[in-house]
């Protein structure tokens, strides 16, 4: 046995133990989990669609599936929800978005890349994380279209009643 994990009094393994605690990985300040590109990444879900974010600063130029932001989502309201991370934190046309979406319509996935956007920017800029919290913006929508049932016309709809 090594001289480290023998103790002979009460007061050296204390001093082991504090100083076990002290060097492990408990640090006070999260670090920035960042790609040898500068990117930061986040995994964003909503309904059945998968949103892969990367986030890096640029100008503000936003690419989804290859498309630009304006050509993907023409409803102005999608829009208007993916820049609301930005907004909330002041990062605004500051950084660059490259996002992959399948799955679901337009409004799960634009709600999918709003979820991933919020995790990347925390991988990117750790210290924002308490601001996206406060707005919900980490947190997974779990609502999804509820499964039809035997013996429904549809999940809680019932067939026409006959009397006759």
């Amino acid at each position: 046995m090594s001289e480290q994990t023998t103790a002979s009094s009460l007061s050296e393994l204390k001093n082991l133990v504090a100083g076990t605690a002290a060097a492990g990985p408990t640090s006070a300040t999260p670090q920035p989990k960042r790609d040898q590109f500068g990117r930061a990444y986040g995994t964003g879900r909503r309904k059945n669609a998968i949103a892969r974010v990367w986030v890096k600063p640029g100008k503000g130029e936003v690419l989804i599936n290859g498309k630009k932001q304006s050509q993907y989502f023409a409803r102005p309201v999608l829009r208007m929800l993916i820049a609301q991370p930005f907004l909330v934190t002041d990062r605004y046309q500051q950084f660059d978005i490259y996002a992959t979406v399948v799955g679901g319509g337009l409004s799960g996935q634009a709600g999918a890349v709003r979820h991933g956007l919020s995790r990347a920017l925390v991988n990117y800029e750790p210290g924002l994380r308490p601001i996206l919290k406060k707005a919900g913006f980490l947190t997974r929508d779990p609502r999804v279209v509820e499964r039809k049932k035997y013996g429904k016309a549809k999940a809680r709809r019932s067939f026409q009643f006959s009397k006759r």
